[in-house]
């Protein structure tokens, strides 16, 4: 296994195991509640925006390790965006993870930082839905109808 590779499975158990930004927010500006179906993960995310930008954002539920990181590192990386930068890295994110597997992180936007850990998910079709559930769940938060989402 490459140097690389081993690191990457770092940063996501070091995720898995303390999730950052893993709590109810009581004052959030929109939340949502979202499910992957296929494998029962479930997320619960809260996000405040104030003068346009993302000033607090977290998550609630329970899940496999790749969802729980990638809940966890989404809080951190949409912190400080404008709502068009968050929709914008979203935008990035899941075509890292659906990337055709010869393809996977080859061309990984400089700006998805620590997220490019994920770029090996599009290996494995079946985990792009626990990894791109909170990402789906922030967008419907960040939308403030409240709508529940799902994966299938």
């Amino acid at each position: 296994m490459s140097d690389l590779r081993e690191l990457y499975q770092e940063v996501i158990l070091d995720h898995t195991k303390k999730p950052r930004n893993k709590r109810p927010m009581p004052d959030a500006t929109g939340h949502s509640d979202g499910m992957n179906p296929l494998c029962g993960d479930k997320a619960t995310v809260y996000v405040k925006v104030e003068d346009g930008r993302v000033v607090d954002v977290s998550f609630e539920g329970q899940g496999c390790s790749i969802s729980t990181a990638s809940a966890s590192m989404m809080t951190e990386a949409v912190r400080g965006k404008t709502p068009a930068e968050v929709d914008a890295l979203f935008e990035r994110f899941h075509a890292l993870v659906t990337a055709p597997p010869d393809q996977a992180g080859r061309d990984a936007a400089p700006e998805l930082g620590k997220l490019a850990v994920f770029a090996g998910v599009c290996e494995f079709p079946v985990r792009v839905k626990c990894a791109s559930l909170a990402w789906h769940t922030l967008k419907a938060a960040l939308a403030g109808n409240g709508t529940p989402v799902s994966t299938e």
